[in-house]
């Protein structure tokens, strides 16, 4: 009803209106209305209402600014406005930069190892709970190859490798986030038949895992093998962890022989790219068309000739050189990640990212405040979430390790 004025006060609007204005409020700003309302807060806790806010936040990709002075930072979209910001719960001017490590990223959770531990946490509301491990006892070494949402129970759940440095045999666990019981499965492989088959798997999961972590995409986990030399029998080059089924399979990624191989998510759909083989100034990007046929699509090509000519272009635009790094010429293509549909981010030289759009054109030199240039891409990306840790009272260590006055 309208006031005196005449004006209609919000909290006069429609419940089902008013859900739909706090649906589209950032992360932080739902925080305060909750603060604020006691029926605001039922009505953006309810599970249909998160799960319908996360859906809807962008997925940003993460950089490691190798702690001087930012560690881990979530690189938001220039063209949309957004601002870059500090990944909690690493701190600015962080000392323990080696301690600390991001394992993995799944629908706003992160898998932190600290201190010879593993935590999920949650950076929009900073939570965080300790994660059990499969086995703890001397000669055991613990490997978390995965973090997935399984869709069936909708439960979130890590995938672990679990060695024996005594008797060099490993196993594979999976632990439902929530519960301290991490359960033993056996090894499911179409071409995995033998003891010497199942432990070159499993070293192909552990160095792949170390180099980056796994794309979700079509209900699986998907790892690229970096050594294609040793793939025996199963026709591919890519690691397939079904998360339903909770088996594995070899999957062909393009037959296109290049320096380096990646595999992405590029909006929503699995993507794969590839460095020239002769020289670093190319990068091909190709998208997975047929999945159950395993046939890819080739998507677009970045030059480093274009690459380079366009920022000679923007240096000359430039009333005033202000960035150093700018002044380096683009000689080597290391890395890439999307941005979104059509920007790039592209780690070249082993120092720098740079942001271009899919033709090639330079769009300017990533920086973390003001004077950061230095940096990496760690092929995670952050779609926020309010959604609480399962099971965080249950599972919280008793001694948190993260300040949440950060």
């Amino acid at each position: 009803m309208p006031d005196r004025s005449g004006a209609t006060l919000f909290k006069d609007l429609p419940e089902e209106i008013i859900n739909k204005i706090l649906v589209l409020l950032a992360s932080k700003d739902v925080g305060r209305c909750r603060v604020v309302n006691t029926s605001w807060r039922s009505a953006t806790s309810t599970p249909e209402f998160m799960l319908q806010h996360h859906r809807r936040q962008p997925s940003l990709p993460i950089v490691d600014g190798l702690g001087r002075p930012a560690n881990h930072v979530v690189l938001g979209d220039a063209g949309a406005g957004a601002s870059n910001q500090q990944l909690w719960p690493f701190p600015l001017g962080s000392k323990r930069r080696f301690e600390d490590q991001l394992k993995g990223v799944c629908d706003g959770f992160l898998i932190i190892y600290r201190g010879h531990k593993f935590y999920i946490c949650n950076p929009v509301t900073r939570k965080h709970a300790l994660l059990p491990q499969p086995q703890v006892g001397q000669g055991i070494h613990n490997i978390m190859i995965g973090l997935y949402r399984h869709h069936p129970t909708g439960e979130y759940r890590v995938l672990w490798v679990s060695r024996s440095h005594q008797t060099s045999e490993s196993s594979l666990y999976v632990l439902t986030v929530g519960s301290n019981r991490p359960r033993c499965i056996s090894v499911t492989m179409p071409t995995v038949s033998s003891s010497s088959a199942e432990e070159k798997l499993w070293n192909k999961l552990h160095s792949s895992s170390d180099r980056s972590s796994p794309v979700h995409y079509n209900g699986s986990l998907h790892w690229h093998s970096y050594d294609k030399r040793e793939i025996t029998g199963g026709g591919g080059d890519i690691i397939v962890y079904d998360t339903e089924t909770e088996s594995f399979r070899w999957m062909r990624s393009p037959t296109q022989p290049c320096r380096y191989r990646k595999l992405f998510d590029m909006e929503g759909t699995l993507a794969w790219c590839g460095g020239s083989v002769s020289k670093s100034t190319s990068m091909d990007v190709w998208v997975m068309q047929d999945y159950e046929a395993e046939i890819w699509a080739f998507k677009y090509r970045i030059d480093l000739s274009t690459v380079e000519a366009s920022r000679q272009l923007y240096l000359t635009s430039l009333k005033k050189k202000k960035s150093r790094p700018l002044e380096y010429a683009v000689q080597l293509f290391n890395d890439m990640a999307v941005l979104n549909e059509r920007e790039l981010l592209i780690w070249f030289n082993n120092k720098y990212v740079l942001r271009c759009d899919i033709d090639g054109k330079f769009l300017g030199i990533v920086n973390i405040g003001k004077s950061q240039y230095r940096m990496w891409l760690t092929h995670l990306r952050l779609k926020e979430s309010i959604v609480p840790i399962p099971g965080h009272k249950m599972q919280e260590d008793e001694e948190p390790p993260f300040s949440t006055g950060h």
